[in-house]
């Protein structure tokens, strides 16, 4: 459980926000919008699966800086239809102060007016600068898109909620600095909350959190990594499963 702890950051150059806690940054130093476009829409299969069906729930591990919901509310933006709906659910455990935040997206026109919009309702909310906030926030970012942010420990939260996603942003720190975040535990409550024919990507290839992805009952496959990093996984929960 958190308790309204916020993290501490330092900046590296190109503004690129690292956490002092887990001595890694919060995305690639090599465009973190081109990253999460890559990563975790392209490696999950959107836009194009946003066509496929009328609502979408996207579940993601480590809300961060919100770049990766940002992407996606862009892209979903540019390709949806009328009566279509999608809500985005992140667990974070330390969420970012607003100041950190705008610093941290400020490089990405594209995302302006976007990024304005929610770090007005992250200032609203006193989300990650002040001790005590509610544990869940939720907010209608536009009628055809939700965003909830849950606060606590991932496995916690994650069997807590009663919801079941069509695809996971596994984007937590490296699994060298944070192997909390990519445990069998963790891993097997991420699989039952995936329906069937749902999916997952990160950018991590790493051995351990493959095998704990594949225990849990992913089928898995390996793609080319993000600016430079050889590899990258992508996953299904297979209809069956």
């Amino acid at each position: 459980m958190s308790d309204g702890s916020k993290p501490n950051i330092s900046w590296e150059p190109g503004e690129v926000p690292m956490s002092e806690e887990f001595q890694d940054t919060f995305y690639s130093r090599n465009d973190g919008r081109a990253e999460a476009a890559y990563v975790f829409l392209g490696g999950n299969g959107f836009p194009e699966r946003f066509a496929e069906q009328d609502g979408f729930v996207i579940a993601e591990l480590g809300f961060g800086t919100g770049l990766n919901f940002l992407e996606t509310w862009r892209q979903w933006i540019s390709v949806r239809q009328p009566g279509q709906h999608l809500s985005f659910v992140s667990f974070e455990l330390l969420p970012i102060g607003a100041e950190d935040m705008a610093r941290a997206l400020e490089c990405w026109r594209e995302l302006a007016g976007l990024s304005d919009a929610l770090l007005e309702r992250w200032r609203e909310a006193g989300q990650g600068d002040v001790p005590g906030f509610d544990r869940t926030r939720q907010w209608q970012m536009d009628w055809q898109t939700q965003l909830r942010v849950v606060v606590g420990d991932a496995c916690e939260e994650v069997s807590r909620w009663n919801g079941a996603a069509d695809a996971w942003f596994l984007d937590g720190f490296s699994p060298a600095k944070n192997p909390d975040m990519w445990r069998a535990e963790l891993m097997t409550r991420v699989f039952e909350r995936t329906v069937p024919g749902g999916s997952f990507a990160t950018y991590s290839a790493a051995g351990w959190v493959r095998r704990n992805l594949m225990a849990a009952g992913f089928e898995i496959a390996k793609r080319p990594g993000y600016g430079g990093k050889r590899e990258m996984m992508a996953g299904v929960k297979t209809r069956r499963a």
